[in-house]
């Protein structure tokens, strides 16, 4: 059952997922699309730590909910989200949105999914 999302921005990037899974074919991009399509309350939440125990130098992370500013990086990581805490901002060097990283990699390849 699809529920109506308030929130026009995750209505448009939800629908723009689900366009570019079924062009390129791509399992990862509908499991994204799928993701985001849960209420607000059942999305993921993850900490900075869960990121530093379970990714690597330079890895593409992509995280279909909220990461949140608990805990320390201490390599270097790409990160995309739904949304970010302003503390989590700060401490990861490269941040980017689901939308840029759709844009940038419409296959999904090289990418893991945390949360």
């Amino acid at each position: 059952m699809k529920t109506k999302k308030t929130n026009q921005h995750t209505e448009s990037l939800i629908k723009k997922v689900k366009e570019t899974a079924s062009k390129e074919g791509s399992g990862f991009w509908k499991r994204i699309g799928n993701e985001l399509e849960k209420p607000r309350r059942k999305r993921r939440e993850v900490n900075i730590s869960s990121l530093e125990r379970n990714t690597k130098e330079g890895e593409i992370v992509l995280v279909p909910g909220k990461v949140l500013g608990e805990g320390e990086l201490n390599h270097k990581l790409t990160v995309a989200a739904l949304k970010f805490s302003e503390s989590a901002k700060t401490k990861i060097e490269k941040i980017m949105t689901i939308k840029e990283l759709l844009e940038k990699n419409p296959k999904g390849k090289g990418v893991r999914i945390i949360g």
